[in-house]
């Protein structure tokens, strides 16, 4: 599915520097890409695969953390037992929030 959407907006993207349609062309896709952005049903879909990427992430984190931390030096395996003990990943510091 990745490779499909990475299709779609390369195409689109190479139309839009391509055409000879202009700018009002271009307005009119920008309008259409606004709108399809601000449908709730996108937007709950964008949200929920944000969250389950977080998820996947922060268990991956901790399954290649607890496979690999023998073999890295002291100072590095003391820091991934800090991240993994800081909690769940749930509380990021990237300024993500629902607003």
């Amino acid at each position: 599915m990745r490779y499909k959407v990475t299709f779609v907006v390369g195409l689109a993207l190479g139309y839009v520097l391509g055409t000879a349609a202009g700018r009002e062309r271009y307005e009119q896709l920008k309008r259409s890409a606004r709108a399809v952005a601000q449908n709730p049903a996108v937007r709950n879909a964008v949200e929920t695969a944000g969250h389950t990427g977080r998820d996947v992430a922060g268990k991956a984190f901790v399954a290649v953390g607890d496979r690999v931390e023998h073999a890295m030096p002291n100072g590095f395996g003391h820091r991934l037992r800090s991240l993994r003990e800081r909690g769940d990943g749930r509380d990021d510091e990237w300024g993500t929030s629902n607003t």
